[in-house]
């Protein structure tokens, strides 16, 4: 373990920080420790400082919310000035443990051009994630286990950003998380980057990491009908039109566009229909995703007709 990083993007988390990532660093005490801590509070940045020098953490201190893009990239650059030669990416709201780590690493040291994600799983033991992928017809995303229901449909793999672990080979070729999504797609868009720089992305299911249900806003890809934060319909429903308009054919961004409302009402959905009846922020912060995915696929087919 004395080439692995472990970088978490902190964000308004230093109890999980002390409940998942103190575990796991006591238990791997040769792994280095990168915390960044996207600003939230005065008060959140002295928890996590003082955590941080009690365990020995290395620490990124943005003066400001950078998104989990910039952070995984200023993340893995400090690891990287440590020495680190592997870099397990880790959401605070999950944990793994230290046998299982052992597992992806292995996998990771044998194929250092893959991206491992291990199964991740609720308490519960039910799946969170083991696998998911992107349509390119619409730009729906659907779990793995479905393929045998759209046999004919073209896709693409992509894991989940809570729990990642990868070779500093393949992140230098891969050049690093997009910064353009701030939130929500950066993994589907490294994923399908790493996919075209000739790695592999997979689910090593002889590994499990657990989703603290309780945690930060990530997405979670199976499971709805918890209520989400307006940023998580806002930038899913955006970043998905942001995605097509740097990856796709002109003739697959146009479908895409077209299936703009659609998408984004089953996006909504996810947060469950009683939600509405509470509140029309969801509905506003989704309105808001669909206007600005639209004017930036319009402006990229405007860019290249000219």
């Amino acid at each position: 373990m004395e080439s692995l990083a472990i970088v978490v993007v902190n964000y308004g988390s230093s109890e999980l920080l002390e409940r998942n990532l103190v575990p796991l660093t006591r238990s791997l005490p040769a792994a280095r420790v990168v915390v960044v801590d996207n600003f939230t509070s005065e008060s959140e940045r002295e928890r996590v400082c003082a955590l941080a020098d009690t365990e020995g953490w290395l620490t990124v201190l943005p003066a400001s919310n950078t998104g989990f893009g910039v952070g995984v990239n200023a993340g893995v650059h400090r690891a990287q000035q440590s020495g680190a030669g592997a870099f397990l990416l880790l959401n605070p709201d999950a944990t793994i443990a230290a046998d299982q780590v052992g597992v992806l690493l292995e996998r990771v040291r044998t194929h250092p051009l893959t991206l491992v994600s291990p199964r991740i799983v609720r308490s519960d033991g039910s799946v969170w994630f083991d696998g998911a992928d992107l349509y390119l017809d619409d730009g729906r995303i659907r779990a793995t286990r479905r393929r045998n229901e759209f046999r004919s449909a073209r896709f693409e793999p992509w894991l989940s950003g809570a729990c990642l672990l990868l070779s500093d080979q393949l992140w230098s070729r891969v050049g690093g998380f997009s910064e353009e999504y701030f939130l929500y797609w950066e993994d589907v868009d490294f994923s399908y980057r790493v996919e075209r720089a000739g790695g592999v992305t997979e689910v090593c299911r002889d590994a499990v990491a657990v989703h603290d249900e309780g945690g930060t806003q990530q997405a979670v890809v199976q499971g709805h009908g918890s209520p989400k934060s307006e940023a998580y319909y806002y930038y899913n429903i955006r970043n998905r039109l942001l995605f097509g308009a740097r990856h796709l054919r002109s003739d697959d961004l146009r479908r895409w566009r077209r299936a703009s409302l659609p998408i984004a009402w089953e996006v909504l959905l996810h947060g469950g229909r009683r939600q509405f009846l509470r509140s029309l922020r969801p509905l506003l912060a989704g309105g808001r995703g669909v206007r600005d995915g639209l004017t930036i696929a319009r402006r990229e087919l405007r860019a290249r007709a000219e």
